[in-house]
């Protein structure tokens, strides 16, 4: 009995190795806050990864396309049953997050003896009139970092998830030199794919630096000729509840052709691998 501590300790720690093992080649995801409203954008080629959850939340995960679509449904059946219980001006993120989703995500990763999940989830709730926008990035054991509020730093206007933690530091210290937040949508998406370029190389290179705008542009052509953009914005001028819109794939048409935007509702054909 004495050992039996020792023993989960050592089997959560070989469960977190293998989950980063897995997540480890994720196609980044970012964040960011603009002018038109909460953008989120990642790159792939398989399969859709950013989706709405309600009427201002949205949601971005890598990971295992099983265990992102369990938690999506998770997700959205707590959002609408909060929505329908009370009203949907209720349906907080920071309330789904920390009371629904969190403990969810610890309780599977830490019951050794059934599967956990292999995702990393980014949330975005756009701020209603006056308020900054809301980012969550959440974890597979459960832990989760916003991107400030009252009781800790100010409010940053972006967040990010990716594979490997120095991924998502060299992201975030990128944006930090970025000045986007009263940018139009389509200079903001050209931010967030030069984001996303510079987490991707950080997936296989490990720098001290980052990388030149140069370098930035010649790996973000190399992966674009077989993948595409998927992006999508929490519309912070629309005037009904819908505000959720697919956008065309890429911001810089001088080196990829745009596509026309088009409602959630159609087919979409912007994917992603890992």
């Amino acid at each position: 009995m004495i050992e039996e501590p020792y023993r989960w300790v050592e089997a959560i720690q070989n469960r977190r190795e293998y989950i980063e093992h897995q997540l480890a080649a994720g196609s980044p995801i970012v964040g960011l806050s603009c002018a038109d409203g909460a953008l989120l954008l990642t790159v792939g080629r398989e399969r859709q990864k950013i989706f709405e959850i309600y009427d201002r939340i949205a949601l971005g995960g890598i990971g295992h396309p099983g265990d992102i679509e369990r938690l999506r449904m998770s997700a959205i059946e707590v959002a609408s049953a909060e929505g329908y219980s009370r009203s949907s001006q209720d349906v907080s993120l920071r309330r789904m997050v920390s009371y629904s989703m969190s403990p969810a995500l610890k309780s599977a990763f830490e019951q050794i003896y059934g599967p956990p999940y292999l995702a990393r989830l980014l949330f975005a709730e756009l701020g209603r009139p006056g308020e900054p926008d809301l980012f969550v990035r959440l974890d597979y054991d459960g832990g989760f970092h916003t991107n400030g509020g009252p009781f800790a730093r100010n409010m940053e206007p972006f967040a990010v998830v990716a594979g490997k933690t120095h991924a998502i530091e060299a992201m975030e210290r990128f944006l930090r030199g970025q000045n986007f937040e009263a940018s139009p949508l389509e200079d903001a998406k050209a931010v967030a794919l030069d984001a996303w370029t510079v987490g991707h190389l950080a997936l296989t290179h490990e720098f001290d630096d980052l990388p030149s705008p140069s370098e930035i542009a010649a790996h973000r052509r190399e992966q674009l000729r077989n993948a595409a953009v998927e992006a999508a914005l929490l519309d912070r001028h629309s005037r009904g509840p819908a505000v959720y819109r697919l956008l065309g794939a890429e911001p810089k048409p001088e080196e990829v052709p745009v596509e026309k935007s088009v409602s959630h509702r159609e087919p979409l054909g912007l994917a992603e691998k890992g």
